[in-house]
């Protein structure tokens, strides 16, 4: 078995005049790529190909793979091996930012091997065979599927378009009087949802970026919620659920607006809100941004909200800590609420949503900055809530769904995670509170946005770059 290892080539007395006095003082915290190019490519090549030392591409280690292996192992060093320890020059958070650039130029290796699959391939996986089917093309980022019961797929677009799909044709002309978004960045028309019990009250549910001005007259923003019916075309009969004073919006930056819903059956509506890019005030119970919040299906709030008697505190948070969750879903199984949350460059997570649970961002993270520095050292703190799993390199989470079709029988009961940046569809097989494994079904056939079981078995899926909805149905 090839050996892993990180080997320094020799560094000379005037290198190690010029180290600063302090690790936090360092050159290496500054940026993860120019760390390795200065230390690390000597021997492991420029793109981890392998030179003097072998390649760290092919997964293959002699120390443990796992994170915190990697992490010990670049701290301690292997002096038998000819490495030496980092521990003096780097912090735990320029390791910890080490480890995240290793994991991604190990999966952008891995991409440029991918076959993308075309429309006449069979597909096998999870012991299911399926074919790959265009429903709606030529589309501006749809970015959320839901469906009525009577079998039609509404879905929308970023822009501001509410659409519908009737007897698998698309209607050429958008819902008509849908709320004013603000399509800048990542706002616009996000999320829809319907009712469940929508045969009866005709409930649809939208979440979008609300476009307002500040006393300055500052083009502001937040996510906002309303609930309106649909008649001949048209959308009618608006209430506002859940919108924050304008003191709580925000001026530019156009990021970490959330936003999913889901329904527990129970006459409760969730709904996840983004931090907003400003990232401590996931940490403040007085502000809405950052959070996972319960609501009445009607916007009223409930009595028994966790932090609904706190002093200040905003009374429809019922988790924080949360950077900007796009995934939201029950397992029909065990009623517990799942979520899927983009961490910063790695890290990102899959969690259990408890109430009152603090689920640490930005305090702790299995990510680092953008521009490769720390973000953090710490990645648990008593206290805070670890995710079941994280992904690192960041797959880019997004929207979420518990297959309860019947057309993939062996999928039943999976919850499936779309992917942006990664463009890929992996199925998770779920025991309890545990993800026993995952596989990925689907890779690099665009960006997946969302993620839902239509009423005919398929899996319907919101695909940016191409924007278009597909679906997945079984082949013989």
């Amino acid at each position: 078995m090839k050996q892993k290892y990180f080997h320094l080539f020799l560094l000379s007395a005037a290198a190690l005049s010029l180290a600063l006095p302090s690790r936090a003082e360092t050159v290496l915290k500054k940026d993860v790529a120019k760390i390795y190019a200065k230390i690390c490519a000597n021997c492991h090549g420029k793109n981890l190909e392998g030179a003097l030392a072998p390649s760290m591409l092919d997964d293959v280690w002699s120390h443990g793979g796992d994170d915190a292996s990697l992490a010990a192992l670049i701290s301690n060093g292997d002096l038998d091996k000819g490495m030496p320890a980092f521990d003096s020059l780097m912090t735990e958070g320029d390791i910890r930012t080490m480890v995240i650039y290793i994991r991604e130029q190990r999966a952008a290796f891995s991409r440029k091997r991918v076959t993308q699959p075309t429309p006449q391939d069979i597909v096998g996986a999870g012991g299911e065979r399926f074919r790959i089917e265009t429903i709606a093309d030529k589309l501006a980022t749809p970015w959320s599927i839901a469906f009525l019961p009577d079998g039609r797929m509404i879905f929308t677009e970023k822009p501001g378009r509410l659409r519908l799909v009737e007897n698998g044709q698309l209607l050429p002309a958008p819902i008509k009087g849908t709320p004013a978004v603000r399509d800048a960045g990542q706002g616009g028309l996000m999320e829809v949802a319907v009712h469940p019990q929508y045969a009866e009250n005709g409930w649809i549910y939208l979440a979008y970026s609300d476009p307002a001005k500040d006393e300055a007259g500052k083009e502001v923003s937040l996510t906002t919620l309303v609930r309106g019916r649909i008649q001949d075309g048209t959308w009618t009969d608006q209430q506002t659920i859940w919108k924050a004073p304008l003191e709580f919006y925000r001026p530019g930056g156009g990021v970490h607006y959330g936003c999913r819903i889901a329904f527990d059956g129970k006459g409760y509506l969730y709904f996840s809100h983004g931090e907003r890019g400003r990232q401590q005030e996931a940490q403040e119970l007085r502000r809405p941004n950052g959070k996972v919040h319960r609501i009445h299906d009607d916007g009223r709030i409930p009595a028994d909200n966790p932090f609904v008697n706190a002093p200040g505190a905003f009374p429809s948070i019922w988790t924080y800590g949360n950077r900007n969750p796009q995934g939201l879903d029950f397992d029909p199984r065990t009623g517990l609420l799942w979520s899927t949350e983009h961490g910063p460059r790695g890290g990102d997570e899959l969690n259990l949503i408890r109430g009152g649970r603090n689920y640490g961002w930005p305090v702790i993270s299995y990510g680092m900055n953008y521009d490769g520095s720390a973000l953090t050292d710490k990645t648990a703190q008593d206290g805070l809530e670890q995710p079941v799993i994280y992904w690192t390199p960041s797959i880019a989470v997004c929207g979420i769904d518990f297959y309860e079709g019947k057309a993939f029988p062996r999928w039943t009961g999976n919850l499936f995670v779309t992917a942006l940046a990664q463009q890929e569809l992996r199925r998770l097989v779920i025991d309890g509170k545990k993800v026993v494994s995952q596989e990925i079904i689907l890779k690099d056939i665009g960006r997946l946005r969302d993620v839902a079981s239509g009423p005919d078995g398929a899996l319907y899926l919101a695909v940016n770059s191409p924007d278009r909805i597909i679906r997945l149905v079984p082949a013989k």
